[in-house]
């Protein structure tokens, strides 16, 4: 076969030489075991699942910058609401939101406003963020399973000397949690979205038109928030279940697939999109909070990473690329720089973010 290394395409041999590589020496089956079974679908999921795993906890903390930004209320988080609805993800992540927002003196500044409740997409978080987590507990749980178990076909069990013919290939069992998986992590570029659209809307937040102070001359946001908004709507067209697609192949021998490679292709898609569309919310709650003006701090979580973007990205005082910010941002997001200051604020003690 052959094999690309540092971008030149070599016979695989070679490849493994300039590598400094010895070729695997494959025991019997092996070689059927690598290509028979679930393994471009474990693959696939594996590392979408930790990149959702990544962007839950971005989606908490950039929920929390937006929150300050909009002068948004605490109440929902309380530990009372999640104990009488007692799901997993809603309590870590109204746990994530009480310790980022801890402190924070904005908060108390308009803890007697006369506003009642806020918009879903403020008050509803620990039930989305949260709903998104035990989905995606539930896609490790099966990952996990299924990287630790024998999918070739047929299976030989020595102990017994039997050879049988069976469907342990069947990827169903990876391609239903792919599906909703990416459902989940859609839904959390479906409420990201949903508060930019808060920031940039001068009726809803009180801010300046699009987060410019020159609205007119300048478009701010307005491009930013329609490239959320193109991003969610993408999502919604790859959150189509691949699972429950199938068409016969081999004489109609194989005649019920589960396309879960596909699945997992459409998971990756959806978890880069939606990583964009949080970029975009975190770029929009810095410049929110630029012009809300710095006189009260955030609370502890929320403000270390804010001074994390602070320092990688200056204010908009007139347009410029977006792209390169937004760039930035995700390159904060994948060295872990933002939940890492957030988590060793608001966590001192060491419990996760």
């Amino acid at each position: 076969g052959e094999a690309q290394f540092e971008g030149e395409v070599l016979s695989s041999g070679e490849a493994l030489r300039r590598a400094g590589l010895e070729p695997l020496t494959l025991q019997a089956k092996e070689g059927l075991a690598l290509i028979n079974g679930t393994q471009i679908s474990c693959a696939l999921g594996l590392v979408a699942y930790l990149e959702g795993c990544s962007l839950v906890d971005h989606a908490d903390l950039a929920a929390s910058l937006t929150l300050e930004a909009l002068r948004g209320s605490v109440k929902p988080f309380d530990e009372k609401v999640a104990g009488v609805r007692p799901h997993p993800g809603h309590a870590e992540t109204s746990a994530h939101m009480r310790a980022l927002l801890a402190d924070s003196e904005i908060v108390a500044s308009h803890a007697d406003c006369g506003r009642v409740q806020d918009q879903y997409s403020l008050r509803c978080i620990p039930q989305v963020h949260g709903a998104a987590r035990d989905a995606l507990r539930h896609l490790g749980e099966v990952l996990k399973r299924e990287t630790g178990a024998v999918t070739d076909n047929p299976l030989i069990f020595p102990e017994t000397g039997e050879v049988i013919s069976a469907g342990n290939f069947h990827a169903e069992p990876l391609a239903l949690p792919f599906d909703y998986g990416a459902m989940a992590v859609a839904e959390l570029a479906n409420i990201s979205e949903r508060r930019i659209e808060f920031m940039v809307n001068p009726d809803l937040s009180r801010l300046p038109p699009f987060l410019t102070e020159h609205s007119g001359l300048n478009s701010g946001f307005m491009i930013a928030q329609v490239t959320a908004a193109a991003l969610v709507s993408e999502n919604k067209s790859l959150c189509h279940p691949a699972s429950v697609d199938s068409i016969p192949t081999s004489a109609n021998k194989e005649d019920h697939v589960s396309m879960a490679p596909i699945a997992g292709r459409q998971l990756t898609q959806v978890t880069e999109n939606t990583a964009h569309v949080l970029a975009i919310e975190f770029l929009a709650a810095r410049q929110a909070l630029h012009l809300g003006g710095d006189d009260l701090r955030p609370g502890r979580g929320a403000a270390a990473a804010y001074e994390v973007l602070k320092e990688a990205i200056p204010p908009w005082d007139q347009d410029r690329i977006m792209k390169n910010d937004i760039d930035r941002v995700r390159a904060l997001m994948r060295s872990g720089a933002l939940t890492r200051a957030a988590k060793a604020a608001a966590f001192p003690g060491g419990e996760n973010l």
